[in-house]
């Protein structure tokens, strides 16, 4: 009887936080260190722009970076922005929803992306657990950091430069989704 009760909250407890995750919108402001945007001014046309979301979808993160660097472009009265430097961090980490036997020796794979290059780390981990194995839940999070510079008139040729209001419309979320 304990037993079906203890279930029975426990698959509402999910169920809600399954809906209460899906109902929040992926592009916001961050707040205390928390998943969403930040940016930091470096000069008057100079800004470091991080996005930090959960799951490894690197390319989601990449555009709402780049999202914000359209708005704080457009905010500052420029036209576009040029792409200096690019960075993508992905954590992940395995929780287990119940302990394992015996040691346990797990290597995490770290992709870190630059403008030019991409560099792959592994880094190893070892536990010793006891109980019995019923599954683990990996979760993961990506954060983007760009520094950008902001100019007007005339945008410099190359594939790092970007029109501040094509990027806007291109990448802002829509409603519908």
């Amino acid at each position: 009887m304990k037993t079906n009760i203890f279930r029975l909250m426990l698959t509402m407890l999910i169920t809600l936080s399954v809906f209460g995750c899906a109902s929040q919108p992926d592009y916001k402001q961050a707040a205390n260190g928390g998943y969403g945007y930040t940016e930091s001014k470096l000069s008057d046309t100079q800004y470091r722009v991080h996005f930090k979301a959960k799951g490894t979808d690197k390319s989601k993160a990449m555009d709402y970076a780049m999202l914000r660097a359209s708005e704080l472009t457009l905010l500052a009265s420029y036209d576009w922005f040029v792409v200096t430097s690019r960075e993508t961090l992905i954590d992940k980490e395995t929780v287990q929803t119940a302990p394992v036997s015996g040691f346990n020796q797990r290597y995490t794979r770290v992709k870190s992306c630059g403008l030019l290059s991409c560099r792959t780390s592994y880094h190893p981990t070892t536990q010793f657990e006891t109980g019995v194995y019923v599954g683990g839940v990996q979760q993961s999070e990506i954060e983007t950091v760009l520094n950008i510079e902001m100019g007007k008139g005339t945008r410099p040729a190359g594939q790092a430069s970007f029109d501040a209001r094509e990027v806007q419309e291109n990448l802002a979320p829509q409603d519908d989704e």
